[in-house]
């Protein structure tokens, strides 16, 4: 399975090397238990054609507001939603998994889930902050289903 991701703050990197290293366990008991490309996304990185299928992992950074009726604007991550549209790189993924924080309500995960109405592919889980274990066990059992 091919992960790609952002992160700013540090905690939806930390995240996708905690699932990798999940993923290596579970295969390490059955094989057939898929492993874990992860591709880090940021300022710096080329525009590429993704010719496999992958997850997209974004966190939320929103513009000030309470994400209803004002705040609602993407900040921070723009730059993945350059990479999914480049060459329509989007076409290849298979869905997206949102972190945030909880505490701000309906805000939380609101950048996953704007890119899945961008561009029609599924939301598939959520996780708040770095995660737990069993956000863990949980994701990498959602994205198994769809690989």
């Amino acid at each position: 399975m091919n992960i790609l991701y952002i992160s700013i703050s540090g905690n939806t990197r930390a995240f996708a090397k905690n699932l990798a290293s999940y993923a290596v366990e579970q295969h390490n008991m059955d094989s057939t238990n898929p492993l874990i490309t992860l591709k880090e996304i940021s300022d710096n990185s080329p525009l590429e054609i993704e010719k496999d299928f992958f997850f997209t992992f974004v966190p939320t950074y929103l513009e000030g507001g309470n994400g209803i009726d004002n705040g609602d604007t993407e900040i921070l991550t723009e730059v993945m939603r350059e990479y999914l549209e480049y060459e329509d790189n989007y076409k290849n993924c298979l869905g997206v998994v949102g972190s945030g924080n909880k505490n701000f309500n309906y805000q939380y995960c609101l950048t996953a889930k704007q890119y899945s109405e961008a561009f029609g592919f599924p939301f598939i889980a959520d996780y708040e902050l770095r995660g737990t274990k069993a956000d863990c066990q949980r994701v990498y059992q959602e994205l198994k289903k769809l690989s």
